[in-house]
């Protein structure tokens, strides 16, 4: 474990990235058009779409900037174009993104139009390409190394393996100075006092209730409903054997391991600030926008438990998949890195599922494409709070 390392690419402000990206980034919804036409027009970059940024307030719009400022200041990104329809709140996702020291350049379109933005933008987003291109990786430890996990399409495999398999991976990473994060705050329901109790504090575990709690009386409780079905489990989840939350919630939380503890509870897309270790994130249990949302708080790579089957991928996270369910493995084994239906089988430990786990992580570090990154999978997925004014 101590000879661990990877090659990366060292960020002005020290962290490290696994990935080299020039995203060109929509500051709104109306912007999405002129961010793709450079994209376009300068290969080598990658335009990140999204749905909102207009008319937004209080803590939805303060989400919508963590977000946008954190994927721009993403370890895994070399440099920014940001292209918005006025300079506002364009310019405050740069003067965020900036505070990383790593290029960062802003462009407006009211007073300008879409050909004139775009033939400026594309000028300095091919001289941000040419830059990030020369660019080489170093010998990092793992200590340097942010990993994120969530779990989609679960079954009863994904508890029983490929959820364990990650815990492993953690309980083995997280002494060794990895930054680990897992969230989905719906889909702890049931099992949210074995979720307090892993806390490294009691009153981590009391900051974890009221968020939990949060959820409860805010989301479900004000809608008036008890019944989450079909929504939580889902249909793939009952297809594959889980038939209450509660279920799913205990399988979940497998992916902590058995000795890490969380050091911390994070609002949506927020950087950990108190060092090393386990986090908890208030997510929503939706693939993209969770994915989303820890790729913003700063983690490089994510491991993504599945037992039926899911295709997700992040335009800038390498996603490494992993399950255990021998049918998934058979019809969908070119969405799988890390077959582990093995442990179901009897001829692989949890043990050796963590280790392979491990290499995978550390080959997707060192530039190995992930199963969702050769697909062309890039989902990009903001989170909502509520209506738009």
């Amino acid at each position: 474990m101590s000879e661990y390392s990877f090659k990366g690419y060292r960020r002005e402000n020290g962290r490290v990235g696994v990935r080299n990206h020039v995203i060109i980034l929509p500051v709104d919804d109306i912007s999405n058009a002129a961010c793709e036409s450079v994209a376009n027009n300068i290969k080598g970059t990658m335009a990140l779409p999204h749905a909102y940024g207009r008319l937004q307030f209080g803590e939805d719009l303060e989400l919508h900037f963590r977000t946008m400022i954190g994927t721009g200041s993403n370890p895994n990104v070399a440099a920014v174009i940001v292209i918005g329809i006025e300079p506002g709140w364009t310019n405050r996702i740069v003067e965020g993104i900036a505070k990383t020291g790593k290029p960062v350049t802003g462009f407006s379109i009211e007073q300008n139009g879409d050909i004139a933005t775009v033939a400026a933008a594309s000028w300095k987003a091919k001289e941000y390409v040419h830059w990030a291109t020369s660019l080489e990786r170093e010998e990092c430890d793992i200590k340097d190394l942010w990993v994120s996990t969530k779990c989609g399409e679960s079954d009863t495999t994904t508890g029983l393996g490929s959820c364990p398999t990650v815990g492993n991976m953690y309980d083995k990473l997280i002494p060794r100075g990895v930054y680990g994060v897992f969230g989905e705050t719906s889909e702890i329901t049931g099992a949210e006092h074995l979720c307090k109790a892993r806390a490294a504090s009691p009153e981590i575990g009391d900051k974890f209730m009221a968020t939990w709690q949060a959820y409860s009386d805010d989301v479900i409780d004000a809608h008036k409903t008890d019944d989450l079905s079909e929504s939580q489990p889902t249909k793939g989840n009952i297809e594959g054997g889980l038939t209450t939350i509660e279920e799913k919630a205990l399988g979940n939380l497998e992916k902590i391991g058995h000795n890490s503890k969380y050091i911390d509870v994070l609002k949506p897309a927020e950087a950990p600030e108190k060092g090393a270790g386990l986090y908890y994130m208030d997510t929503s249990s939706a693939a993209a926008e969770c994915v989303t949302l820890m790729a913003a708080a700063g983690y490089v790579v994510h491991t993504f438990p599945t037992g039926q089957g899911n295709v997700v991928g992040n335009p800038i996270v390498p996603v490494v998949k992993i399950s255990a369910n021998p049918r998934t493995v058979r019809t969908m084994s070119e969405h799988i890195d890390v077959d582990v239906s093995g442990i179901l089988k009897r001829t692989m430990t949890l043990d050796t599922a963590g280790d392979a786990l491990i290499e995978n992580i550390l080959k997707t570090a060192n530039g190995r494409a992930t199963a969702a990154e050769v697909l062309g999978h890039r989902e990009f997925s903001m989170t909502k709070l509520y209506r738009s004014a």
